[in-house]
This record gives structure tokens, sequence and C-alpha cells, in this order.
């Protein structure tokens, strides 16, 4: 129980710095003010824009009217998450690279790291502090958007069935989580937090599209290379469609960024010594 008690203390310790850091930098609160600004304006304009759910819902409506034809139901609720969260997942990857970009190139460029590495702390527990330091940073950003979303589906009629919208947050967590944990890695590699960034979002943007490269390569290469797909997955939680191999890949993604990051910190430990 007392190494138990130890290695959370030490977790906390390491996830509390990290927090403090976000909240006491000025890059956080631009990264926040600009988050918010674009995702409030897809909000409206995707919501209750000229080319937004509740206009098209209504002219569908209005011409099934006139012609005297039955269509099918229009979910408005649906179709809003399926693009909204779409909307999201895609500005998250120019946001995340950033939250990542100083994890561990920060310590590298003060001198710290050298500390990190040689104290007595873990190199996993340091690696999950800051990784869940970074998350909780993003998870602050996406809850008041959830509130908005709230407010828009109370007057939904028929009502929302909740488990659809709380899956589809569930998994752009999961998605964020993912990226986080593969920029703390690259983080790790560098000194310099632009570099880590550009490296970070090279790789999550070849993650994203690679349904697309394996749509060209085709065959048993091809199926493979969808399953690396986090597009593909993602869009699986934004539709209601869940599965297994969904959890697994996100889950392998975080495994082997926090794998790879304590190992990285392991060499420079061994290195030191």
């Amino acid at each position: 129980m007392d190494i138990i008690s130890t290695v959370f203390s030490n977790w906390l310790a390491i996830y509390r710095r990290e927090l403090q850091g976000y909240f006491a930098s000025p890059l956080a609160y631009g990264i926040a003010g600009f988050f918010w600004l674009l995702a409030g304006f897809f909000f409206v304009a995707i919501l209750l824009g000229p080319e937004g759910i509740i206009v098209q819902g209504n002219l569908r409506a209005a011409q099934a009217q006139q012609l005297g034809i039955t269509v099918p139901p229009f979910d408005m609720a649906e179709q809003f998450i399926q693009l909204y969260l779409g909307t999201l997942g895609s500005l998250s990857l120019f946001i995340l690279p950033i939250l990542s970009m100083g994890l561990y190139a920060e310590e590298r460029k003060r001198g710290t790291l050298e500390l990190l590495a040689t104290s007595p702390m873990t190199n996993w527990v340091v690696a999950l502090g800051k990784w869940a330091g970074a998350l909780t940073l993003y998870v602050s950003l996406v809850l008041p958007l959830f509130v908005l979303e709230v407010i828009a589906f109370s007057r939904a009629n028929p009502p929302v069935a909740w488990s659809v919208p709380i899956a589809a947050h569930f998994g752009l967590i999961l998605l964020a989580a993912a990226v986080l944990s593969l920029g703390m890695f690259i983080s790790s590699l560098t000194d310099s937090t632009v570099m880590a960034a550009i490296l970070t979002f090279s790789l999550v943007l070849l993650l994203w599209v690679m349904d697309l490269i394996a749509a060209s390569v085709g065959g048993a290469i091809g199926d493979g290379l969808t399953q690396l797909s986090l597009l593909n997955h993602f869009n699986g939680w934004i539709s209601g469609a869940i599965e297994t191999r969904s959890f697994f890949l996100f889950g392998s993604y975080i495994f082997l960024g926090i794998f790879l990051t304590a190992q990285a910190i392991e060499t420079l430990r061994f290195q030191r010594t």
C-alpha cells in the first residue's frame, strides 16, 4: 500500500504541475480562445446558418408537403452530431499538437528533463502525469461546447437519445488522448517545441487520412492500413457505430505513445548514469 500511495502521490504531483503550467501560460488561453471562437462559429453555422440543419430540415418538410409525398424522417440531432463533432475532430488536429509540443521539449530546453530522468519517480508515472494534465486541459475546452449542445438538444422534438451524443464526445476524447500520447513521445525526442508540433501534426495527419492511402493501395495491405485510420474509427463513434476494434485502436495508440515516451526517458537516464 505504501508503494501504491507513493506512486499515486508522485503522479498527482506531476499532474498538478502540468495543469498549473498550462493555466499560468498565455499560450493556453490563446489556444482556448481560438478553439472556442472557431467551435462557436461552426456551431451556429451548422445549426442555424443558411445551409444549416434546421433550415434544411424545414425545407425538406415544406417540399414534401407541397408535393404531397411522404419522406423518411430527418433526424436533425443526429445530423448535427455527425457534422459538428466531425468538425471538432478536424479542428482538434491543429490544437492537440500545440498542447503536446511542450510536454517534454520545454523540459529539455530548460534542462529540467535530466532532473526528471534521474529522480526516484518512474518514467511511466511522469509520462502518465504529463499526458493526463494535457488531456484534462482538452476536456476543459470541450466541456463548454457540450453544454451548448445540451441547450440546443433540449428543444429537439422528438427528444434526443443522449447515448448518441455522449458516445460521440467520448470518441472525441479518446481521439484526443491518442493524439496527445503520440505527441508527447515526439516532444520527448526534441528540445524544439515548434519541431515537436510540426512532427506531431504530420504524424496525426498521416494517421487521419490513412483510409485514403489504404483505398489507393487496395488488397489485404489496404484493409490493414484502414484499421490504422484515426478518421475511420472516429467516424464510427460520431455515427453511433461503436465497435470493439475502435477501443483497441485508440487504446493501442495511447499505450504506444506512453510506452515510447517512458523508453525515451529511460534512454536519457541510462546516458546520465
